[in-house]
């Protein structure tokens, strides 16, 4: 039924479609009556439940780097929040419905990262803008327009700087 390749799965959203239908039937006990799909979009995220559609989307990046177990508890995640929310009950994170049927079917409360998510967050720092008044430096990684922004110490102007090799290492 889930055709796999080299113990992973083929990226289709009717697979996909199929597998959450029967970890809905398997492990929960009820169907899955909405649309399960892959997103490319997303970056951070394992996958993502829809209120307003009941629509279940999944990051396939998960599915290339971490293989089908992990994206199976995503799934497992996922139709915990569905389940409980077409039943009324708690199905946001914090609340005590969501953590209990998440440990009974086995999901993860968190998924792994991806490495080019950990990569970005550990960028070095790129530009120093400086205030030109009082002095104040800050750090950034990306590039701000310097209209936009003042200084936070005593709103004073501020001048952007690349950093050298050197300087972006610390």
């Amino acid at each position: 039924m889930i055709g796999k390749l080299k113990g992973r799965m083929e990226m289709t959203d009717e697979k996909l479609q199929a597998w959450v239908e029967l970890i809905s039937l398997r492990d929960f006990g009820k169907p899955f009556r909405h649309k399960a799909r892959y997103n490319s979009r997303l970056k951070s995220t394992g996958g993502r439940y829809l209120l307003r559609t009941h629509d279940i989307e999944i990051n396939p990046k998960q599915l290339e780097q971490n293989g089908t177990d992990e994206v199976e508890r995503i799934i497992k995640h996922e139709l915990c929040h569905y389940h409980l929310h077409i039943e009324g009950k708690g199905y946001k994170h914090r609340d005590a419905d969501f953590r209990q049927l998440l440990q009974a079917v086995g999901g993860s409360r968190f998924c792994k990262s991806l490495p080019d998510v950990v990569r970005r967050r550990q960028a070095p720092y790129r530009y120093r803008l400086e205030c030109v008044q009082c002095g104040q430096a800050y750090m950034r990684k990306r590039k701000v327009d310097i209209r936009k922004y003042v200084c936070g110490r005593c709103h004073g102007k501020l001048r952007l700087q690349p950093l050298t090799e050197q300087a972006k290492k610390r």
